[in-house]
């Protein structure tokens, strides 16, 4: 019986040990050179092709922020793990305009944390972090020269405190939204922070940040290094 056939311009043969000994030698010189040449191609194009369904990420992950459009609440997902946050008044939005009330789409760094020492512990975490000073304030003024920058209080224009009687600002991530370099009236001020909550526990909105419950930004943060980076998306 012929066992004969063909794959891709190669000679395959299936047959008997004794039969093999002829049929070895009906194969010529530049069929052999086929065969090695097919057979490296094929090994380029495993180790070369691009996986099916995965995700290239770095070491350092990347922190992901989801919500239907419009929404004020969204999931966080990080190292696995989801978080219920709280997104600015007006949703996620692109663009941003200050004082429009959205959360900025788009995938920015995380560049530093902020604590209040008097009221928290310094937080476990990769990032920088940086005790906040009851001088420090946030400039939001689109036409000064330090517009979206750390100021110090009193501000000669426009600035948010970040020295607050509540605890929003007891610890939070500077998300690094707008700040290479900044550009005027596209949004100021953007954090990830603590999150005010209704007397029922639901998340209030915040005025354009994104806000988690205390314990769930201490876990986030504990996993952020230098390079993490926010992901915020409308679904």
């Amino acid at each position: 019986m012929d066992l004969r056939f063909s794959c891709g311009g190669i000679p395959v043969y299936l047959g008997s040990e004794w039969e093999f000994e002829r049929y070895k030698r009906m194969v010529t010189q530049p069929s052999r050179r086929r065969i090695i040449v097919a057979a490296a191609g094929l090994i380029s194009c495993v180790f070369n092709a691009p996986a099916i369904g995965r995700v290239r990420t770095s070491g350092t992950g990347i922190v992901t922020v989801s919500a239907a459009k419009g929404a004020t609440t969204g999931t966080l997902h990080f190292n696995g793990r989801r978080y219920p946050c709280a997104l600015g008044r007006s949703g996620i939005v692109k663009p941003k305009h200050e004082g429009d009330g959205g959360t900025p789409a788009g995938t920015f760094p995380l560049r530093e944390v902020r604590y209040r020492a008097d009221r928290v512990p310094q937080p476990k975490t990769g990032l920088p972090a940086i005790k906040t000073n009851p001088t420090d304030g946030w400039c939001d003024e689109p036409a000064d020269p330090a517009y979206n920058r750390l100021v110090q209080m009193p501000y000669k224009a426009d600035a948010e405190v970040m020295w607050r009687e509540d605890n929003v600002y007891d610890l939070l991530a500077v998300i690094g939204y707008n700040d290479a370099p900044p550009v005027p009236g596209e949004g100021s001020a953007i954090f990830l922070h603590v999150a005010r909550t209704a007397p029922g526990g639901s998340l209030r909105p915040t005025a354009g940040c994104i806000a988690m419950n205390e314990d769930d930004l201490l876990a986030v943060l504990s996993g952020c290094k230098p390079g993490t980076m926010i992901d915020i998306r409308a679904v």
